[in-house]
């Protein structure tokens, strides 16, 4: 990996590790729909100027349903019950959760067909990585809020469909517009709700920097340089971040706000990323066939 890749990759973990502890700070003044509606906005601000400099959007054509799905279960709806679950349960606890996105997008993927990845290794990390989530939420059910833990499952719910909703039908649209685009739907969508659940006097400080943050740095910024980071490492080494990013969320919870982190949540985070490394590896004959030269049109097999 070059220097410029590296330092990427480290950007990338930090910056997606963060969110959990902002929100948990931002919640505790604002709505979860206020929260939602200020961070879309502001990034949705900062990438629009650039997707109009990619093609505008007439690069979407006839693609508009996938993308207001799209917008949907990766955006609105994840955003909304993250935020609101972190008022009830640690950002600790809602980062590892995350963890077991890798999981329920091989689960997703057999669900559309797609099962040339799946052998019996593959299966033992999946059945690896679920008890690895078990084993973190099992020690932690009695002191948290159940309604939370349910929202939590929609977000790694909707974290999962929206690469596959990309990789299905938004192919060929310039990242940069499917992700500005997609923000600026849910701010559209969320502003008469804001407006109703504006709060009545000026946040803190500390909220201000922590949306702030989030809209800026964690959304716009981070949008662009994973942008980067796939065009210089590629798509499949890029994805590890997502196995880095729940440890430091739960660092920095620990570490910043002093939440508890338990010997539970540890060996089940553990086990989920030993779960997910295994379930996501590709068996030999698939990594084979992979890489074997495709036919070419015409030629006689």
């Amino acid at each position: 990996m070059t220097r410029r890749g590296l330092l990427l990759f480290a950007a990338m973990c930090v910056i997606w590790g963060i969110p959990y502890l902002l929100i948990r700070v931002a919640v505790g003044e604002i709505s979860p729909s206020v929260l939602v509606f200020v961070r879309t906005g502001l990034a949705a601000l900062i990438l629009l100027p650039i997707a109009f400099t990619r093609g505008g959007l007439g690069v979407i054509g006839r693609r508009w349903p996938a993308l207001l799905a799209f917008a949907a279960v990766e955006v609105a709806a994840p955003w909304f019950f993250l935020s609101s679950a972190e008022q009830h349960i640690t950002s600790a606890l809602a980062g590892l959760l995350i963890s077991a996105v890798p999981l329920v997008s091989l689960v997703i993927a057999l669900g559309l067909g797609n099962r040339q990845q799946m052998g019996l290794t593959n299966l033992s990390g999946l059945l690896l990585g679920l008890l690895g989530v078990a084993l973190i939420v099992g020690f932690n059910l009695g002191a948290s809020n159940v309604t939370a833990l349910v929202e939590m499952a929609v977000v790694v719910v909707g974290y999962s469909l929206g690469p596959a909703i990309l990789a299905r039908y938004l192919t060929g649209i310039p990242a940069v517009t499917v992700n500005g685009v997609a923000l600026t739907l849910c701010c559209i969508a969320y502003a008469p709700v804001a407006a109703l659940q504006w709060p009545h006097g000026f946040p803190s400080l500390a909220v201000v920097g922590a949306v702030a943050v989030l809209a800026v740095v964690c959304t716009a910024l981070a949008f662009l340089l994973f942008f980067a980071l796939i065009a210089e490492i590629g798509p499949v080494r890029a994805t590890v971040i997502t196995y880095v990013n729940p440890a430091v969320a739960g660092i920095l919870g620990v570490g910043v706000l002093h939440e508890n982190l338990t010997l539970g949540m540890g060996l089940g985070f553990v086990l989920v990323l030993a779960g997910s490394t295994l379930a996501t590896r590709r068996p030999a004959g698939a990594e084979a066939a992979r890489r074997a030269p495709e036919p070419q049109p015409g030629k006689a097999l």
